[in-house]
């Protein structure tokens, strides 16, 4: 059996696990550290309690480990077994462990145990090689990260800056293994067509005029966002296809109150906040908008978001940071992808996609080469080959 161990129930794992499971070829379990965001979690960055409200378990065989109590997911060291790796291991029969990313003290247990055991281990983690790092904390995280990765067998790698990570770090091309990073596409698909004909009316209830061409942010209002040089470039661009533009920022969080106030200042474009959305309503702005902009920094080891936007149909930008940004933006063409903090160029990239947006062809296709299914078949290619054992 595949086990799956992940930190808890996840929007955007949990299609994937669906998706495995109706294949029905390969036996797996999906083990949660965690019922975070299943239960009423609090969210510091968002500044809120709340749970998810769309189902995350059901679709799939799953279970939450036994844990002991006060875990924390902002720690280290904040998760701890009850029982010992291997004891878990051995009592469910896993024949192949999966590790979704090494952010945790007990992923690390977990690898050492299965490695121990002559289990294959496969990774699944988010991080890209686009940030600069001191030479200090570069040198002490390759000797951390050589331990781990010489424990695993397979390296499930989602985009193009995260590959390169894993080869920066010596990982051998014969270990690397397509798994797109992905969103359920066929649900946003779905929920936006159904939405679309009811665009003027959702518009209109974010009192958004008419025949404003809205730009979409979506997420956390935080700094590693970089929400304000959203704002800066639609003063600087003006009006976007020969129409006014409105910034539509849906989500909620520490620089809400900055950003409201300057929106309100003399000579600002106009937007408007909607607060928290959750993941029945994030289909509502995606439907509002005609274009999604994502400017994070190097701390967006991808951008989901951006999934959820070209599944909807919506054109979208990227700042060169995102991990998201080769895979998902640079293929529709040079404007889709503007350098971080640069202004001026996000202006004169708003400009350029308002004029000549992509075609719905292409929006699609970049949507389905990241769908789910993809990695479904990587799993069941990786089963059907020679045994992982082999590459020790």
């Amino acid at each position: 059996m595949l086990a799956i161990v992940t930190s808890h129930p996840i929007q955007y794992q949990a299609p994937l696990w669906r998706a495995l499971a109706a294949d029905g070829r390969v036996p797996f379990e999906v083990w949660f550290l965690t019922p975070h965001a299943v239960q009423p979690s609090r969210d510091p960055d968002f500044g809120r309690t709340f749970a998810w409200d769309i189902d995350l378990l059901s679709g799939y065989p799953h279970r939450f480990l036994d844990v002991k109590p006060g875990w924390q997911l902002n720690r280290f060291n904040g998760i701890e077994l009850q029982r010992d790796w291997k004891t878990e291991l051995q009592s469910a029969k896993v024949t192949h462990l999966w590790l979704e990313g090494w952010r945790f003290r007990t992923l690390w247990h977990a690898a050492a145990a299965a490695h121990r055991l002559d289990i294959p281990v496969w990774l699944r983690g988010e991080n890209h090689d686009l940030a600069p790092e001191a030479w200090r904390k570069r040198l002490w995280k390759r000797l951390a990260l050589r331990w781990f990765f010489r424990r695993v067998d397979h390296f499930l790698s989602i985009g193009t800056a995260n590959q390169r990570f894993y080869q920066t770090h010596a990982v051998p091309a014969a270990r690397l293994q397509s798994a797109p990073y992905c969103v359920d596409n066929a649900r946003f698909a779905r929920a936006t067509a159904e939405l679309r004909p009811r665009r003027a009316e959702l518009r209109a209830r974010w009192g958004i005029a008419a025949d404003a061409y809205i730009v979409l942010f979506c997420g956390k209002l935080i700094a590693k966002k970089r929400p304000f040089d959203l704002l800066n470039a639609a003063r600087l661009a003006g009006r976007l296809a020969g129409r006014p533009v409105h910034l539509l920022f849906a989500g909620d969080g520490e620089l809400g109150p900055r950003l409201r106030a300057a929106l309100g200042e003399p000579g600002a474009p106009a937007g408007t906040i909607t607060g928290f959305l959750n993941q029945t309503e994030i289909p509502t702005a995606l439907v509002a908008a005609d274009c999604l902009v994502l400017p994070s920094d190097y701390g967006e080891t991808w951008g989901l978001v951006v999934n959820e936007a070209l599944a909807a149909g919506l054109p979208v930008i990227v700042s060169d940071h995102c991990g998201c940004a080769e895979d998902l933006a640079a293929p529709l063409g040079a404007a889709h992808v503007f350098p971080c903090g640069d202004v001026p160029a996000l202006a004169h990239s708003l400009q350029t996609v308002a004029a000549a947006p992509p075609s719905p062809t292409a929006l699609l296709a970049l949507s389905d080469a990241h769908d789910p299914q993809r990695t479904v078949e990587t799993v069941k290619a990786i089963l059907a080959g020679p045994a992982p054992a082999e590459l020790h």
